[in-house]
C-alpha cells in the first residue's frame, strides 16, 4: 500500500494549514491559539471526542473506529514553535519577530490533522485513535504535563507512537532503530568563586576565570578518558560569563552547559563525575565552585515490537528500500520519551530533504513530505486496529 490516493488528494489543504501554522508561531504552553486552531479542525471532522486544556495547553481528539470494540492508540504531535527569527524568506514566514517554527512543529501538527480528517472520514478500524496535540516540546517537557493531567490513564491509551521529521533524510524515505533513539538531555551550572583583583595585580587575585578555563578542560576528560568510547557521552560548556571589564578580575565566574547520554549508568556517572571534576580543579587552585546540576528529558527509548510494527507500516508506506532501520540514535533530546516510559510504542523520522537544520533560522518543513507522514498514520492504524 503506497501513499494513499485519498490522502494525496489532501496535501494542498493539509499544507495551508500546516503554513496558516507557520506563520502564527507560539512558545511552550504559550500556545492558545494554535490549539484553538487544532480543536476547531477536530471538531469539524467529526471527532467523537474533543478535549482541550489537558498538560495546560493540549488537544486530545478521539476516534471510534466502526469495526466494533478495540483497544486505543495514541499519536502524538508536538504544536509548539522555537525563540528564533526566521529568515527562511517564504511567503509564509512568521510574521512575530523572534518566534519561528524552526523544527517543523507545524508540520507535525498538520500531518497529524490530516490523518484525523481521513480516519474520522473512514473509519475503517476496531477501537479508537487518539490523537495527541502537545504543547511545549521544546524545553518545557509538555509530554509530562499531559501525562500527569491523566493522558494515558484517562483516554485508555495502549500504546503511543511519535513522528518526527529529518532533514537531509530524502522526501519518501523515513528512519528509526530499536533502543534509545534519542538521548537523555540534562542541564548544568557551575559557579566559580574565586577573588577579585585589579587585572594588573593578579598574584592578589583568584582569578575565576583561569580556573573556569581549567574546568573546561578538566571536563572534556569525562568523555576522553573515562567513559567507554562504545557509551556515547557528550559535555558541553556552552556559554562562560564573568567580569565586565577588561581591568577588574572578577570575583566569580558563571558557567552552563549540557550532558547527553544513551544509558543509565553514564547518566549516573556524568552527574557525580563533572560535580567532582569542577569542585576539585577549583579547589586546586584556591578557589570554589558550585554546582547546580538537573536532569531533564529522559532517554527516547523505542519498544522493540512497536518498532519493528513501525518499520512494517512505513515499508507499506513507502517501500521497504525506502526504510532505513537499525540507525543510530540522535544525541539530541525529545520529550516524547516521557510517553514512552509510559506506554510501549516507537518514534519515527520522516524525511525532509535537502533543507536547513532543525533550530536554523532558515529552516521550513517541507510539504512534500505531507502525503508520506499522513499515509504513515492512517496505514498505522488501520493495520493496528484491523477489524
Amino acid at each position: 500500500m503506497p501513499v494513499i490516493n485519498r490522502v494525496a488528494e489532501m496535501q494542498d489543504q493539509v499544507a495551508e494549514w500546516r503554513r496558516h501554522l507557520h506563520q502564527n508561531p507560539e512558545l511552550l504552553y504559550d500556545v492558545h491559539e494554535t490549539s484553538r486552531f487544532v480543536a476547531e479542525k477536530l471538531r469539524s471532522f467529526g471527532c467523537d471526542a474533543v478535549e482541550t486544556g489537558i498538560g495546560r495547553t493540549g488537544v486530545v481528539g478521539i476516534i471510534k473506529g466502526s469495526q466494533g470494540d478495540g483497544p486505543v492508540i495514541g499519536f502524538r504531535a508536538d504544536m509548539d514553535a522555537l525563540p528564533i527569527l526566521e529568515t527562511s524568506g517564504k511567503p509564509w514566514a512568521s510574521r512575530t519577530p523572534g518566534k519561528a517554527h524552526s523544527c517543523g512543529h507545524d508540520g507535525h501538527t498538520a500531518m497529524l490533522l490530516g490523518a484525523a480528517q481521513y480516519l474520522a472520514e473512514t473509519r475503517n478500524f476496531k477501537g479508537s485513535i487518539a490523537v495527541i496535540f502537545q504543547p511545549a516540546e521544546e524545553g518545557g517537557a509538555g509530554a509530562l504535563a499531559m501525562i500527569n493531567d491523566g493522558l494515558m490513564d484517562r483516554f485508555e491509551i495502549a500504546q503511543v507512537y511519535g513522528m518526527h521529521n529529518e532533514p537531509r533524510l530524502p522526501v519518501g524515505h523515513f528512519a528509526i532503530g530499536k533502543g534509545g533513539v534519542m538521548a537523555a538531555a540534562d542541564t548544568f551550572e557551575i559557579t566559580v568563586h574565586g577573588r577579585g583583583s585589579h587585572a594588573a595585580q593578579p598574584h592578589l587575585s583568584i582569578d575565576p576565570v583561569l580556573v573556569a578555563s581549567h574546568i573546561v578542560i578538566a571536563l572534556q576528560s569525562l568523555v576522553s578518558r573515562e567513559t567507554d568510547p562504545l557509551k556515547s557521552l557528550v559535555v558541553t560548556v556552552a556559554s562562560i560569563h564573568g567580569g565586565e571589564a577588561s581591568n577588574v578580575i572578577p570575583a566569580f565566574v558563571k558557567m552552563t552547559g549540557t550532558v547527553r547520554t544513551l544509558l543509565p549508568e553514564t547518566r549516573d556517572f556524568a552527574e557525580k563525575r563533572l560535580t567532582e571534576v569542577a569542585q576539585s580543579t577549583a579547589i586546586a587552585h584556591g578557589a570554589a565552585a558550585e554546582v547546580v546540576y538537573r536532569r531533564g528529558y529522559p532517554v527516547t527509548f523505542n519498544h522493540d515490537g512497536e518498532t519493528d510494527f513501525a518499520a512494517g507500516i512505513a515499508g507499506k508506506v513507502a517501500g521497504s528500500k525506502a526504510v532505513h532501520v537499525g540507525v543510530p540514535p540522535h544525541m539530541g533530546a525529545e520529550d516524547f520519551s516521557y510517553m514512552l516510559e509510559t506506554r510501549p510504542g516507537a518514534f519515527i523520522f520522516i524525511g525532509n530533504g535537502d533543507t536547513a537544520s532543525l533550530h536554523n533560522a532558515a529552516y521550513d518543513f517541507n510539504d512534500e513530505a505531507i502525503p508520506y507522514g499522513v499515509s504513515y498514520w492512517v496505514t498505522l492504524a488501520e493495520t493496528a486496529l484491523a477489524a
